[in-house]
């Protein structure tokens, strides 16, 4: 008796329509890249998730931008600052905002004893393993009254005095300093204006525009690598001086 000849089973291919998916989403993206002439960070890596998003399991995906900012943010409601600090996020990574009046006396650099513990434990945070390859900038900001002191002959040795405070502070907490920066912007960057169309001070406005700034950002591929080999330049001299300061071996 002749066997029936069996039909070969029909292939299904609805994994083509979630592959054609994927496909034109990383088109998409990289035709965005190339469009853009400075890389929005935070909007990168929200769309590289997305994208993870449609190739794998489909669960929302934290990009390390928003981690930072919900691991600083923990740090300021934990410490009950969140009237004096400020966490966003910009075109290159995140900000964290310090008002002046919570960090130092008016007309003066020095960090106040209050204000130790935040900066202490945010210097913490940033230096964990995770944030490892990204540059924190300190920016210091000014109102327009002038200042005349022996210490600060302008606004420009204040603001640069209170951000190289906040960098001296993070050193001393162990943050690697290649990865730190600060400048002092004096009040060449008002946040709001600081008069009003007659002239007069807007002291509110004059408030917020007396600022510290803490950007946080990733490095770049030639930082990072800058980075690593300054690192290996250390430990290569600290071996060096290992070996040197060893007492030679009895004969």
């Amino acid at each position: 008796m002749a066997l029936a000849n069996k039909e070969p089973a029909e292939e299904k291919e609805d994994w083509l329509v979630t592959y054609a998916d994927a496909i034109t989403l990383l088109m998409a993206f990289f035709v965005m890249l190339l469009n853009f002439s400075k890389i929005n960070i935070p909007m990168f890596e929200e769309v590289a998730a997305g994208i993870k998003d449609e190739i794998g399991s489909g669960k929302p995906q934290v990009t390390p931008t928003q981690m930072m900012k919900i691991d600083i943010q923990d740090v300021v409601y934990s410490m009950q600052a969140d009237e004096a600090v400020n966490v966003e996020t910009d075109d290159q990574g995140v900000v964290i905002e310090l008002a002046s009046s919570a960090f130092y006396k008016p007309g003066s650099a020095d960090i106040l004893k209050e204000a130790f513990p935040i900066l202490i434990k945010m210097a913490q945070t940033l230096e964990s393993p995770r944030y490892q390859n990204y540059v924190v900038e300190i920016e210091g900001h000014t109102d327009d009254d002038p200042i005349h002191s022996v210490r600060y002959p302008s606004n420009w040795e204040l603001s640069a005095g209170r951000a190289t405070g906040v960098v001296r502070l993070f050193i001393d907490q162990g943050m690697t300093s290649s990865k730190l920066k600060a400048t002092g912007f004096a009040e060449t960057r008002p946040k709001v204006p600081n008069r009003d169309a007659s002239g007069a001070p807007i002291r509110e406005n004059q408030a917020t525009n007396r600022r510290v700034l803490i950007r946080v950002y990733a490095m770049s591929i030639d930082q990072r690598k800058e980075r690593q080999k300054k690192i290996e330049i250390e430990e290569l001299g600290s071996e060096e001086i290992e070996i040197t300061g060893a007492p030679n071996p009895k004969r």
